[in-house]
């Protein structure tokens, strides 16, 4: 299991195995140990994880791939279940493992009594088994399979609690919404596999169309189809409506579609894909307008949530955006530098959201259920580990100077002002997402810093759901806590300033085509000018919130509303989507049924006139004697009766 090749395949099976096993044991009576298949699979893949980074980071190559074997084949279309280890993908792997570990042991005690044990860490199990398979595929069918497979895990999850209507509803959406986007995404992946000489295998793809140039319109559509899928499952707009609602399977799982697997998909394709990207300069400016917006729109509908756990998603959404404003900048600045900015905010948003989320289900936990900031506050001196863990979380997420997201941030601004000022296409686009990024990094700091002010200072409240009294969580759920805020404090200075491990180590992805890897050169204005930004954000939720309660002014108070109805984004699509669509199903249904009964009478005609007509022939020969004289008879009569007049 020396190799890389062999490694990877180990880190892939090992919970696939915990999935049947935790499968295996909800049916008897160690259910209540479901938990550990996944806890010891991901801790060993963790383990495996930095092994294979350490074997890859060797050279000289920096990509093993596994010996192709058919999957299935028809004509022209051959898909081989075969596997790629290089840079891009042992990071992930890795990242992966050791959130996922966390995320587990916290889901031991945070799950604890629940009904369906066994049945959750199964799933999550699967969950964790798909997004490695992702990972690795070096295949786009294949990628297909493990991409769907994940959705398939968060339907599960977002509807654990499927006796709710909400629960039940919010895994319907989010299952609905994220095909929409999958439906692009398989469209571009056959017009490449037309492209690219009938080649699925994305390493052949890649170095075929790098020697066989398409035409532009054709490899811009491709690539725009794709994007189709990354906007589906990393939530960006317009397709970012399902994640918000996505917060009503447990916490854990929130913790775990957000920073270890589901929406990071997204991100990881379009990474991988950057080869196809850098040759369309239209398809990259489309990724990081996208990305732009949707930062902002999220930015803003965070700012008065009132649920914490939203204010994390729509937090999601928007760091995700920021992902995507990195990678559209790969024609502009150069594949490798666009890539590693992008991966590196990936790369430390794990830490911090999985910290974020699972401090939010740890006040959850001890405020029995209850998730609504209004409803509680000044939790800091009673859950003083809690609240040092949220804080480092949210100060990391903020972008504070030092902390990991403020490395990461700055790596992606640096990339949008260096395409700004490239000269190249749409770098006046790229200015002024630039300027877009840095109000969206003071709406951040802003509204994170909101929702810990509401939730740790101002005077004790504790709702009656808790019994009016409140503790911190036991340990199997702090524990995760204080070291994912290690990494949130620290994970990000090791990995790039100080070292530059992170940038040198993903440069030589050979599929970025670059043979010098991109290097981090400290910007000092674009740190200065987002440090001013978030110290101002800071300040002014500092000023308004202080207290524990809400505090801004009258004037904002209809910009707050719209951002607590989420800009009625939801009914626009219920007015302009849902409710048409309905109408259009109850149509269909009505004009199915009608042509039913038209076949139906329309059969039934002959079979009514069968059933008069079938006495004649009833198969007695006295019967067709006797018809024959009755006719002979009347006929008789009638000539008789003829002649006589």
């Amino acid at each position: 299991m020396s190799d890389p090749i062999g490694l990877a395949l180990a880190i892939l099976g090992l919970p696939l195995a915990a999935a049947v096993l935790a499968a295996l044991l909800s049916w008897t009576k160690l259910a209540k140990a479901a938990h550990v298949p996944l806890v010891v699979a991901c801790a060993a893949a963790a383990v495996l994880g930095v092994m294979l980074l350490l074997k890859v980071g060797e050279g000289p190559d920096y990509r093993f791939v596994s010996t192709p074997v058919t999957w299935f084949s028809a004509g022209h279309l051959t898909v081989n279940f075969t596997v790629t280890v290089d840079p891009l993908s042992s990071v992930m792997l890795a990242m992966i493992a050791f959130v996922s570990t966390w995320i587990a042991i916290f889901s031991a005690g945070y799950m604890h009594g629940d009904g369906g044990y066994g049945r959750y860490f199964a799933v999550m199990s699967l969950f964790v088994f798909s997004m490695c398979g992702l990972v690795l595929a070096n295949n786009f069918l294949l990628l297909v399979a493990f991409w769907e497979g994940v959705g398939l895990c968060s339907y599960l999850l977002v509807g654990y609690y499927f006796e709710k209507p909400s629960a039940a509803s919010a895994a319907r959406k989010a299952f609905l919404v994220t095909r929409i986007g999958d439906t692009g995404f398989l469209l571009g992946i056959f017009l490449l596999w037309k492209m690219g000489n009938w080649n699925t295998d994305l390493t052949a793809l890649f170095d075929y169309l790098k020697d066989h140039p398409p035409d532009q319109a054709e490899l811009t559509t491709a690539c725009l189809l794709l994007f189709c899928g990354a906007v589906g499952k990393s939530a960006q707009f317009p397709l970012y409506v399902w994640l918000p609602d996505a917060m009503e399977g447990p916490t854990p799982v929130s913790a775990l579609i957000h920073a270890a697997t589901m929406v990071t998909a997204g991100v990881y394709l379009l990474a991988r894909c950057a080869p196809l990207f850098v040759m369309s300069p239209d398809a990259q400016a489309v990724v990081a307008w996208a990305g732009g917006v949707t930062a902002l729109l999220a930015a803003f509908l965070a700012l008065a949530q009132t649920d914490l756990k939203r204010v994390l998603a729509y937090s999601t959404v928007s760091q995700l955006g920021y992902m995507f404003l990195a990678l559209g900048t790969g024609g502009a600045v150069s594949p490798a530098f666009a890539v590693t900015a992008a991966m590196f905010h990936l790369f430390t948003h794990a830490f911090f959201k999985a910290l974020l989320f699972l401090s939010a289900g740890s006040v959850m936990h001890a405020m029995g259920g209850v998730i609504d900031v209004r409803k509680f506050g000044g939790l800091r001196r009673l859950m003083p580990v809690t609240h040092l863990t949220f804080l480092c979380g949210a100060a990391a997420l903020a972008g504070v100077p030092l902390l990991s997201g403020f490395w990461s941030k700055d790596l992606i601004l640096e990339s949008l002002t260096g395409a700004g000022a490239s000269g190249r296409p749409y770098a006046t686009g790229y200015f002024v997402l630039a300027v877009v990024a840095f109000l969206t990094a003071f709406l951040t700091a802003f509204y994170t810093f909101r929702a810990y002010f509401l939730t740790f200072w101002g005077p004790e409240r504790v709702p009656e759901e808790a019994g009016h009294h409140a503790h911190e969580s036991p340990a199997v759920m702090t524990i995760p806590l204080v070291v994912l805020a290690a990494g949130a404090l620290f994970a990000g200075a090791v990995a790039e300033p100080f070292t530059h491990w992170f940038s040198n180590f993903l440069g030589h992805t050979p599929s970025l085509h670059q043979a010098e890897p991109a290097e981090h050169h400290f910007d000092w204005t674009t740190a200065g000018v987002g440090t001013a930004l978030v110290v101002a954000g800071i300040g002014l939720a500092f000023l308004w919130y202080r207290k524990g309660t809400e505090g801004e002014p009258a004037g904002l108070k209809p910009a707050f509303a719209l951002s607590r109805n989420k800009l009625y984004v939801d009914e626009v699509y219920e007015a302009a989507v849902v409710r048409p669509a309905g109408v259009l199903a109850f149509l269909s249904k009505a004009l199915d049924g009608f042509l039913d009964a038209l076949a139906r009478l329309i059969a039934a005609v002959p079979r009514f006139v069968g059933d008069l007509a079938r006495p004649v022939q009833n198969g007695l020969v006295q019967f067709y004697a006797l018809s024959m004289a009755l006719g002979l008879a009347v006929f008789l009569t009638f000539v008789v009766f003829r002649v006589a007049r």
